[in-house]
């Protein structure tokens, strides 16, 4: 009986000392790392863990999975300008860089312009008229606001002042100030879009001349320098130029570039470029297209079978539909902004070369005409000349207080 005690003290003592001194060390989590940008253009956000094991996406975020490998858990929604990291979202801290945009804005806030003209008439004066907003008017209109909104915005100004409650000039300044952004703000959606799938398919409307192959580029140079991929799809078959200037862009980008036959079908290269941004797991795929054809009608029957080749292509696409306008045609732009709109389901506008006018107050009327979220403007030739767009930003740019004008 003592043999057996001593045995199973012995055994006690044992399995009290693995219980206690060798317990096995507990695994690390097993997380994966959302895709890192390039060293130069990490950010807290990409930087992140995510859990690989989690059960599903979270609602509305669909899972996306690298061709040959594991899936990579990445944030879903992200934009142009920024990596949105997993919910919660941390906050992210806009830095306005209003000095460069005025200087983008030289030609309106020259004499000539929106804003020099509105300082000449309200400058220095203490009492105001109510006879002051027909000169108001004038200056609306002749800075390509349009009759439709330079009307609603001087129906409240002159309300305000048979009401008395613009009795000076800065009063004035405030209002003006106030109804442009009203006007710009459409919804909360305006700046950068948002990449809602894997890939996110963009198409580039508007007419020859306003922009859209160089916009792709600048977006195309943007996005590579977030670390995020692109496919370029040479719609504009009618034109060699903008296979060619499509194709340069891609070697400046590293972008694959996606090109048919010259003439040949254009909802046909499209087709092919989504299919090329899925197999590579493209972020984006940015689409040119023509801008001009034997008739209108023709144009616009093309871009509509466009639209549902996409569609056919990746459900959900396009994504969106930018419209590509240059500022410097005035009305002109804003009447073939309502035939691109009454054709296709618009998402949003890119408004380019608004450094080489001085009527700025073109993107007033275009806005309040189609209501339709600025995504960017154009102020300038290099890639970051094209600006995700800030309804705060740009008015304050265009229409500083008289103490910020030496800034410009």
């Amino acid at each position: 009986m003592e043999v057996v005690y001593i045995i199973v003290a012995i055994a006690a003592v044992v399995a009290v000392y693995f219980l206690v001194f060798k317990q096995p060390e507990a695994p690390p989590p097993v997380v994966r790392r959302a895709s890192e940008r390039p060293s130069s253009q990490k950010s807290a956000a990409a930087e992140k863990p995510r859990p690989e094991d989690a059960a599903s996406p979270p609602a509305g975020r669909p899972e996306a999975a690298p061709p040959g490998g594991e899936q990579d858990l990445e944030p879903s929604e992200i934009s142009v300008a920024e990596v949105v990291a997993p919910e919660p979202r941390p906050s992210v801290v806009h830095v306005p860089d209003v000095a460069s945009l005025r200087k983008g804005l030289a030609k309106s806030r020259g004499e000539g312009g929106i804003f020099g003209r509105l300082r000449a008439l309200l400058g220095g004066k203490k009492e105001i008229s109510p006879a002051i907003a027909e000169d108001i008017e004038e200056i609306l209109l002749s800075s390509d606001v349009g009759v439709a909104t330079t009307s609603a915005i001087l129906e409240r100004i002159r309300d305000r002042l048979t009401r008395g409650e613009l009795v000076d000039s800065s009063k004035v300044w405030e209002a003006l100030r106030a109804e442009a952004f009203r006007v710009l703000q459409v919804g909360d959606d305006d700046g950068a879009f948002v990449l809602r799938a894997t890939p996110t398919v963009v198409l580039m409307v508007g007419v020859n001349g306003s922009g859209k192959t160089t916009t792709i580029g600048k977006l195309a140079t943007r996005l590579k320098a977030e670390g995020r991929t692109s496919v370029l799809a040479a719609g504009d078959t009618f034109r060699a130029a903008a296979v060619g200037q499509l194709v340069a862009w891609g070697e400046r980008t590293g972008s694959t570039v996606v090109r048919g036959k010259d003439g040949g079908d254009p909802a046909s290269v499209i087709f092919e470029a989504i299919k090329k941004g899925k197999e590579s797991g493209a972020h984006v795929v940015l689409a040119d297209t023509a801008g001009r054809l034997h008739t209108k009608t023709n144009l616009m029957a093309e871009l509509q079978k466009i639209a549902r080749t996409a569609a056919k292509a990746l459900e959900g696409a396009p994504h969106e539909i930018l419209l590509v306008i240059d500022a410097t045609n005035g009305q002109n732009a804003l009447a073939q902004a309502r035939e691109f709109k009454d054709a296709l389901p618009l998402t949003g506008i890119v408004l380019t070369k608004l450094d080489g006018t001085a009527k700025g107050g073109v993107i007033l009327g275009i806005c309040d005409t189609l209501k339709l979220p600025v995504r960017f403007i154009g102020l300038g030739e290099r890639p970051d000349d094209l600006r995700a767009f800030s309804p705060e930003e740009f008015v304050e740019a265009l229409l500083g207080k008289e103490s910020e004008a030496s800034a410009a």
